[in-house]
This record gives structure tokens, sequence and C-alpha cells, in this order.
């Protein structure tokens, strides 16, 4: 091969490297072939966990409805949310909850290089750990992209990255309880991963109502069904 056709293999190949990951985002394929990625762990069990908070307007009252039932989750925080919020951080270390690493911001990563992913990765976890006194053990990237410069500076930040198996769609202006409900009941089973959303600071305003109505049902179902629910660090993971 020409050194011209050897520079272009290379140009080609590292978009492809960082793209290719992406198809993660696809629950089909990563439940079949990532069964770890997609969360899955044992029959017994379902892991529950939030996506971009925590957010002063509504966290509080998933923190209620959690309390009540005596369930723990995971939240999944934003660093920008955090810093606005440091003792509500505080709060979900103080009710028994597991806080992980969801971003710096909430930005597509497929349009962040290496170096700034590698930067968010790390200022989050750094924050998380400073404000809550809990040193995150997973990530989980904002509209469940990742790419090859996410999978690195999660290894690096020592992060597990960890999607999920079902979701309510629970960040769209049409949403509800009713269809939240439906939407997660269709796909979650024994061992399942639940996504849910606590805030809606990158959603319709006032979204993460629909989430809160679901959830009381939702943990209700799962009792019948004989599952403990729970956050992703006793849900027979480990942390990488």
């Amino acid at each position: 091969m020409s050194r011209l056709g050897r520079r272009l293999a290379v140009a080609l190949a590292v978009p492809a490297l960082q793209l290719a990951p992406a198809l993660t985002a696809l629950p089909a394929l990563r439940a079949r072939l990532l069964p770890g990625l997609h969360g899955t762990g044992p029959p017994g069990r379902v892991a529950l966990t939030f996506d971009d908070g925590p957010d002063p307007a509504s966290t509080p009252r998933f923190l209620e409805v959690l309390a009540e039932h005596r369930v723990r989750a995971t939240f999944f925080l934003l660093g920008t949310m955090l810093r606005r919020a440091p003792d509500l951080g505080r709060q979900l270390v103080d009710a028994g909850h597991e806080v992980a690493v969801h971003g710096w911001e909430h930005d597509n990563l497929l349009l962040r290089g290496p170096v700034a992913t590698g930067r968010d990765l790390a200022r989050t976890r750094a924050l998380i750990a400073e404000v809550t006194g809990r040193t995150p053990r997973f990530f989980r990237p904002p509209y469940g992209v990742l790419t090859a410069a996410a999978l690195l500076a999660a290894r690096r930040s020592r992060l597990r990255p960890v999607l999920w198996s079902c979701w309510g769609r629970d960040w769209t202006r049409s949403a509800t309880g009713d269809s939240v409900y439906d939407t997660v009941r269709a796909g979650l089973s024994g061992g399942g991963t639940i996504l849910l959303h606590d805030s809606s600071c990158v959603a319709a305003p006032g979204a993460w109502r629909s989430a809160l109505d679901a959830l009381p049902r939702l943990l209700a179902e799962c009792r019948r069904q004989g599952w403990t629910v729970g956050p992703l660090g006793s849900h027979g993971m480990p942390a990488r």
C-alpha cells in the first residue's frame, strides 16, 4: 500500500472506531452481545436507576416515594446539576442511595472529542466524590451513546459503563404515568435495569411527573413478581 493509501486508511479508521461503540445504544443488540452493559443481573433482582439529577424541583419527591417503599436506587448525576445543588447530592447518599456518573453536561458524546470526553468524566467523578464522600463506580453516557473515547475515559477513571434493559420514555411532552408504567413493564423482566429520570433539565418541562406517578406502581409490580429492587451495586455486578 502506498503512503497515501496508508494515510487514507488511518483517516477512515479513526472515526469508525469512534462511532462503532454507539451501536451499544441498540437494546436488542447489547442484550444479546453485552449483558453486563445492558444491566443484566440475577433473575430475582431489578436495578432501579435515575438520570439527569440532582434537581431540587423534582428529586426530593422521588426520594419521598423511595423512602415510603424502603427502596434504594442508583442516581446518575450530571456535574452541572450537582454543582448547583450539592446538599441534594449529599441527601441522596444519606438516604442510602448510590451515586454514579452521567457526565458533566448532557452532551452527546459523538460530538465530543477524546480529550473533552476524558476531562468531563474525570471532573464529574471528582465532584461527586468531593461533594458526597462516595467514589462513583458506574457510568452511563447521555442518550446511551458510548464511543471509543468514552470507554477509554471510563476505564481510566475506574468507572464501569452500564446502560439499561428498559425505560419509560418519560422525557417526552406526551408522557403520562400510565404510558411510563406500560412502557417499562413491556420490557421488564427479572434481572433487568430500569431507567427513569428524576429531572427534566434536558426534557420537556415537568416531564418528570410522569415517572413519579408511575414509580409506586412499578415498585408494586416488582414486589408482585417477587423481584428485589435496589441499586446497581447490589445487582450482582462488579464495579469494573
